[in-house]
């Protein structure tokens, strides 16, 4: 089975404008399809640096000179950039979620699909587990989960019923958690599950709070006309990238000069997004909901 096609892959390549001699970041490694196409476009001088915190991405590794692997999290990409002696590179290249590898391996825990024990963590040295966070966050804390992550419209409904459940049998694997769940279902089953282990899985490897910090180093990493390519899977990745490249914060928080002339950290190259053709969806339909966006450092 292929670990993971590359979305929009001759697009995101095409966006990077790649130089022979530059230097570039595939900040989510995962099968590696995007690190071989920024390889093929590099000389012998350039340099890609890859991030993944996941142990199955080890598998994937590529015999080249030319590309140095950083087993870890892409929020730690400027401290581990500087251990590699490099203050700013040409461009950083983000593919963000969950790759279709972690997706089809039931022990992973990522999809309802399976019967498994309810892991959801992408590095599995990380001690907090799916089920660590039902059995033990309140219920605000849970519906908090659900609305902000998941969008689920009856999240509070669905945490009370979590609290309510655990208290008569711990809720450990994927089957337990639908035993709980499947009651209070709206809609299409397919994309309800989907909103509510989407929710979990965030919370679980903090995805949020690593896009942020992301994203906010990549001003310091890029050199002034690096560009920053990112394809995100929801709203909640795409938000923040949205703002991030219009404004400079996640928040998107307008910020003004001294003269009180908008700041503007990044060109923004087509003004809207991308997404893939028609083709592609049908070739690979988990890249139905991609979005592309692209900035260049001003």
């Amino acid at each position: 089975m292929k670990y993971h096609e590359p979305v929009l892959a001759s697009e995101s390549i095409e966006a990077l404008d790649i130089k022979k001699d530059g230097k570039y970041v595939d900040a989510t490694f995962g099968g590696g399809g995007h690190s071989r196409l920024i390889l093929n476009e590099l000389g012998e001088k350039g340099r890609l640096y890859a991030f993944d915190q996941d142990d199955d991405a080890l598998r994937n590794l590529i015999d080249d000179e030319r590309f140095v692997f950083n087993h870890h999290n892409f929020r730690f990409i400027k401290q581990f950039l500087r251990l590699h002696g490099v203050k700013q590179v040409d461009g950083i290249l983000a593919d963000l979620g969950v790759s279709s590898h972690q997706l089809d391996e039931p022990e992973r825990g990522f999809s309802y699909r399976f019967e498994a024990d309810l892991d959801m963590r992408m590095n599995r040295k990380d001690d907090r587990k799916a089920s660590d966070i039902l059995n033990s966050y309140s219920a605000e804390e849970l519906q908090r989960v659900f609305s902000e992550y998941g969008e689920v419209r009856n999240s509070r409904s669905l945490a009370q019923k979590i609290v309510q459940e655990r208290e008569v049998k711990k809720i450990l694997t994927i089957g337990d958690f639908l035993s709980v769940v499947e009651p209070l279902i709206r809609g299409f089953r397919g994309r309800y599950l989907s909103q509510v282990f989407q929710a979990l899985r965030i919370e679980v490897n903090d995805e949020m709070g690593a896009l942020h910090a992301f994203l906010e180093s990549t001003l310091e990493i890029l050199k002034p006309g690096g560009r920053l390519v990112v394809i995100s899977y929801h709203s909640m990745e795409d938000r923040p990238v949205k703002n991030f490249l219009k404004t400079g914060n996640v928040e998107g928080e307008v910020k003004k000069d001294f003269y009180g002339k908008i700041e503007r950290p990044f060109d923004i190259i087509n003004k809207g997004v991308m997404v893939p053709s028609d083709e592609e969806i049908e070739r690979n339909p988990r890249a139905r909901s991609a979005k592309m966006r692209v900035g260049i450092k001003l």
